[in-house]
């Protein structure tokens, strides 16, 4: 049967868009830096004022509501904890790298920025310079010595 000889309703409209999985684990806090949550903003604001609503508009409104800003702590410096740039040396090789501990949607690797729910900020959680940790990522297990601790 041709396709002129069906009926379609011509005014459906649009499905709303499904709101995206979150890669928090269940029940966690959606915890954002400062300037993180500063980027997001004006984000939003330059699509806001685009004038496209698109699926991205939501989501960063999801992740503003509901985010936790959490700035450098005021004590215990030495500790990585959220927000810390941590220099480290891959054992045996000797590179070295940064990171910083960032929320999940802060989350740039090009940066540096590590989400602190990855593995690698899991495992330097706590630590401070001199400690030693080992990562299990999926390319096999590495071991990481802390070399520097700071807040930005």
């Amino acid at each position: 049967m041709s396709k002129a000889f069906t009926k379609e309703d011509d005014d459906k409209e649009e499905p709303p868009p499904r709101p995206l999985p979150s890669v928090l684990p269940p029940g966690a806090k959606n915890y954002l830096m400062p300037d993180g949550a500063q980027r997001l903003r004006a984000e939003l604001d330059a699509r806001v004022q685009a004038g496209r609503p698109d699926e991205r508009i939501q989501e960063l409104i999801r992740i503003l509501d509901s985010a936790v800003i959490l700035g450098p702590p005021s004590e215990d410096l030495d500790i990585v904890r959220f927000g810390a740039a941590v220099r480290v040396r891959s054992l045996p090789s000797g590179e070295t790298a940064r990171y910083r501990i960032v929320g999940v949607d802060e989350t740039d690797v090009a940066r540096g920025h590590i989400s602190w729910v990855s593995p690698v900020a899991k495992a330097l959680l706590s630590t401070t310079v001199g400690d030693r940790v080992r990562v299990a990522l999926p390319s096999g297990q590495r071991e990481l010595e802390v070399l520097d601790v700071s807040y930005e």
